[in-house]
């Protein structure tokens, strides 16, 4: 809903610019060193009058992984919106091809998300779990689609340790899923490894010259992780 006084645009605006800025000093000078003074600078706005809006450079933190969170999240489901509900590994596919290409784009704010924590910061879980998941829910929706289609390749020995299965069951309740153990565990290696994945190439673990291309080299994980989770 939009603000229905021009006072609260106006103020919605000033938060909507202060995040801009804060995500411009992000990729300029880093976590660590984001000013909120900095950014009312920019803005146009003495220091003291910033504080209106936001209280401090933790406030600012949290607003930025917000923002990066849910931009993530809505770049996955603009893909989705687009996918066959019923191909489970294409969904999978174009759930990690997006996270890529959104880390690629934004590699600063990626790594305010994924990276070394900032000093002296810890992001607030009332605020930041929810639109820190969104991703990861997405990926769960399709192994339990894929579940209840018939459509997974699964052993169903039984998971050791026995706590690990009371952690899964836990996890199962919460979240209302019908799928068994071995895959919710698959599924959460699947999880890891996209993200590690993603960190390699953003933080440019591989190496300047190991790659012609490194999207040929995520495309051979994508698929291998996709089989991992014995999706057909």
């Amino acid at each position: 809903m939009e603000p229905s006084t021009p006072r609260a645009r106006a103020r919605e605006q000033t938060m909507r610019d202060i995040v801009r800025i804060g995500r411009e000093h992000l990729a300029t000078d880093g976590a660590a060193a984001l000013s909120l003074r900095a950014v009312a600078r920019d803005l146009g706005l003495v220091s003291s009058a910033v504080y209106r809006y936001v209280a401090s450079r933790d406030e600012l933190l949290t607003l930025l992984v917000v923002d990066g969170y849910d931009e993530l999240g809505d770049e996955v489901d603009r893909v989705l919106a687009r996918a066959d509900a019923d191909d489970f590994r294409g969904r999978m596919m174009a759930i990690g091809r997006a996270t890529r290409a959104w880390a690629l784009a934004e590699p600063a704010t990626y790594a305010l998300l994924f990276g070394s924590p900032v000093p002296g910061y810890e992001a607030p879980a009332e605020r930041t779990t929810g639109p820190g998941t969104r991703v990861v829910r997405r990926l769960v929706e399709v192994w339990e689609d894929a579940w209840r289609a018939g459509a997974v390749d699964l052993d169903d020995a039984p998971l050791t340790p026995r706590r690990l299965s009371r952690d899964l069951a836990r996890l199962r309740r919460e979240m209302g899923l019908t799928a068994p153990d071995r895959l919710i565990a698959r599924g959460l290696l699947a999880w890891a490894a996209l993200f590690g994945c993603v960190s390699f190439e953003v933080f440019g673990q591989y190496g300047r010259d190991t790659l012609s291309d490194p999207a040929d080299l995520f495309e051979q994980h994508l698929a291998a992780l996709v089989e991992a989770v014995g999706l057909r």
